[in-house]
């Protein structure tokens, strides 16, 4: 059931492909494509290039790079060089990207020629930051014959991913290649059946833990052939279903949408089976899709603290409307009652909580909040769920407030804090409101200082140019006051009966 072949460190994953089949196609981009022999190779020579910039063991290297092949040689180099590596959207602002540097401590940046004279700029700014190594340097120094240190890092930290947090900016988790691997060797490759045999279809974001996790290293394991879309769109996905022939295809439940009400009618003559996480996918849609394109449509809940993936559908068997699946082989779960933390009774709602391999070490140099997280050897999610006689879990709501916009994580705080320093603003609230193809999106509430008036167009441009485009609310409404407690916290059901009927 388990494929425990396939946790190994990426030196050794890679080899193994390249000695089975070197000439065969690893990844391939809407430019270039890449061998396993080349993918090998080319990133040794970075990886030893890497080495001689002060990459030791434990080194964070920053990646603000679209997806593409690039994005794999840079990667699979810092993990050979012992690096931490640290993923950020290449769409983040500056403020962003500033952050995550800064807070991850990292040493470089492998940059895209179009940012890195952006990111220079931040070298006065990060006291640890040593070198920016642009795409086109990168490039070069692949194809430069270099000894690679292969360095065998398994239960060691490999990865800091950023995730929005609920009270605060965002949260770095902190993970292992074990911890990532055993979601590949326990979910992707028995239950969604990734394998060498594979044409796998991909426009996850790559900084994303989803994308990173299954069309990474889901690949780098399996040997399975790749092709990265450099960012979802509906009309390439479809020309790329029916021409590329995938035999599989992953997306969130939004992606799905598009394609099924698009002008042109998804056809994918070779698809074998489809995977859907990020967000709640609803029952409806899974059918729509099934009965439309005619392959199974495997949906899943995950989180970036559980190395992705706590639960699946599997391809065979009764999958209940709406349910998120069975806990992935390995893991135990619970349902917590949240008013007396004790274990829900059968059929109730409660907090799911998870222990298994794959969770996280924790929040990068976030001790309380990590303590918070992690107790007892159980991860709190915050999210609520029950469970049928079956075993089977369907997510019923959230503890925290944290809004899913398309898949994407998206923290309240993060939005207030940007509109509280825009001129005339006194107070602001962010809630999620349901939407009919993202699940939900950010409205922002603002009061006015007195004798004030603010103009939405003009606060809108201000989040625009301070967060990523997906964070800015979609609609902006003024309140008298923000409700809150006695103790300053926000009461943000009361924002709800403000909304527009």
């Amino acid at each position: 059931m388990i494929r425990t072949d396939l946790i190994a460190p990426i030196p050794v994953l890679l080899e193994r492909q390249a000695l089975r089949e070197g000439g065969r196609t690893a990844f391939v981009d809407a430019s270039r494509k890449v061998t396993w022999a080349d993918l090998t190779s080319r990133s040794a020579n970075l990886a030893g290039h890497l080495v001689a910039r002060g990459i030791t063991a434990g080194e964070r290297v920053a990646l603000l790079l679209p997806n593409g092949v690039a994005w794999v040689e840079a990667a699979c180099a810092v993990l050979r060089a012992g690096g931490v590596l640290v993923p950020i959207s290449h769409d983040s602002t500056r403020p962003e990207i500033l952050y995550r540097i800064q807070d991850a401590g990292c040493r470089g940046v492998i940059v895209s020629d179009a940012r890195a004279s952006e990111v220079e700029a931040m070298r006065g700014e990060c006291a640890t930051l040593e070198f920016v190594l642009d795409e086109a340097s990168f490039v070069r120094l692949a194809g430069q014959a270099s000894v690679s240190p292969d360095v065998a890092r398994l239960s060691e930290v490999a990865f800091i991913v950023y995730t929005s947090g609920t009270t605060g900016r965002a949260k770095g988790v902190v993970l292992t290649l074990r911890s990532m691997l055993w979601i590949v060797a326990s979910c992707w490759a028995p239950i969604l059946g990734l394998s060498q045999e594979d044409r796998f279809l991909s426009p996850l974001p790559l900084f994303h833990s989803y994308g990173l996790n299954l069309t990474f290293l889901g690949t780098l394991a399996t040997g399975a052939e790749t092709r990265l879309m450099e960012r979802y769109g509906t009309r390439e996905a479809c020309a790329l279903l029916e021409e590329w022939e995938p035999t599989l295809f992953a997306g969130v439940p939004t992606m799905f949408h598009y394609l099924l009400q698009g002008e042109i009618a998804p056809r994918a003559p070779k698809l074998r089976r489809s995977v859907s996480a990020g967000a709640i996918l609803p029952a409806a849609l899974c059918r729509a899709w099934e009965e439309q394109v005619g392959s199974k449509l495997l949906d899943g809940y995950g989180i970036t603290e559980t190395s992705t993936m706590v639960t699946m559908n599997w391809p065979d068997g009764g999958r209940p409307a709406g349910s998120c699946g069975l806990p992935v082989p390995g893991l135990s779960v619970r349902l917590l009652d949240p008013a007396t933390g004790e274990d829900a009774a059968p059929g109730a709602e409660g907090e799911l909580v998870v222990r298994g391999p794959n969770l996280m070490l924790g929040y990068h140099n976030k001790p309380a909040e990590t303590e918070q997280a992690l107790r007892r050897g159980w991860y709190h999610t915050g999210d609520l769920a029950r469970m049928d006689a079956d075993g089977f879990l369907t997510i019923t709501g959230r503890l925290k407030e944290l809004i899913i916009r398309g898949g994407q994580n998206i923290a309240p705080a993060e939005i207030e804090e940007v509109a509280a320093l825009f001129p005339g603003v006194r107070d602001c609230a962010v809630i999620g409101v349901p939407h009919a193809l993202l699940g939900e999106v950010p409205v922002l509430f603002i009061a006015e200082k007195p004798g004030e008036t603010v103009e939405a167009d003009a606060l809108l441009a201000h989040c625009r140019e301070q967060l990523s485009s997906y964070k800015v609310p979609a609609e902006i409404h003024v309140a008298e006051e923000i409700p809150r407690t006695g103790s300053g916290k926000i009461m943000r059901f009361r924002l709800r009966e403000l909304l527009p009927a």
